[in-house]
């Protein structure tokens, strides 16, 4: 018997993870301690809460290899840049890819197919059609398994819908190739950070159980937000102070 995989069963169902759910996962392998058979374990479990009917979703971002200076993208070979559980679930066979140069979702289940379709019509990374954007018409959850909650990319689906003066730079041009080896250029609008810090841990003072939830999972500390939930409640923060989820770079943190 594989302690770790029953674990980690036993602690995403208390945490709050739905059944035949849609679930969107960012992830710390490393958080999570010791974990029998390692990213497989983790696919398997997380697989096995969210039952036959399930959806399971995870970021592929690759904005630090595909860039102004090589702005080719392939969706059957691009690495991820975002962690080894999120490279693995790439590889895993009979896992599904969303069409984007900087940041496709890989995905399988129940729903894969509706949340990763056209993708590759946006041309800013979390468009209407990106899965970021469509998680909560799903009622999805996101689970930041073992990372805290600075790198979540849905925040970035609800700024896209206000465009904060930080959030773009100029749009230039990918070269993309899909999984049937089709490939076509577009112009894209890309993120910049440039000069300022990600705060989207600032997510803990607008929202609240049940629709932010946190516990153990294996030696992490993890949380579950309802993307249904957390969409208006960035936005009115953000209609508030438009500058909220960020610092400057050169500020003190608080």
């Amino acid at each position: 018997m594989n302690s770790s995989f029953e674990k980690l069963i036993n602690d995403l169902r208390a945490l709050g993870v739905r059944e035949n759910g849609v679930l969107l996962v960012h992830s710390s392998l490393r958080a999570l301690g010791p974990v029998e058979g390692g990213a497989e374990t983790v696919c398997r479990a997380l697989l096995e809460v969210l039952g036959e009917r399930g959806t399971l979703l995870v970021p592929a971002l690759s904005y630090e290899t595909v860039t102004r200076e090589h702005p080719e993208f392939d969706v059957r070979t691009t690495p991820t840049c975002i962690g080894a559980l999120t490279e693995y679930f790439r590889r895993r066979e009979g896992t599904l890819r969303s069409v984007h140069p900087t940041h496709s979702v890989c995905g399988v289940g129940h729903l894969v197919h509706d949340l990763l379709c056209n993708h590759e019509l946006d041309t800013t990374p979390c468009g209407p059609n990106s899965p970021f954007h469509k998680l909560p018409s799903f009622e999805g959850q996101i689970l930041m398994l073992g990372c805290g909650l600075r790198p979540n990319t849905s925040m970035h689906s609800v700024e896209e819908l206000i465009e904060p003066p930080y959030l773009f730079t100029d749009p230039f041009e990918y070269t993309i190739t899909d999984a049937a080896g089709r490939q076509f250029k577009q112009v894209h609008r890309r993120h910049n950070f440039d000069g300022w810090v990600q705060r989207y841990d600032r997510l803990a003072d607008v929202l609240a159980e049940p629709d932010l939830r946190s516990g153990p999972v294996l030696q992490s500390t993890s949380y579950l937000i309802e993307a249904a939930a957390m969409r208006p409640a960035i936005y009115r923060k953000l209609q508030e102070d438009i500058l909220y989820f960020v610092d400057r770079e050169d500020a003190p943190t608080a």
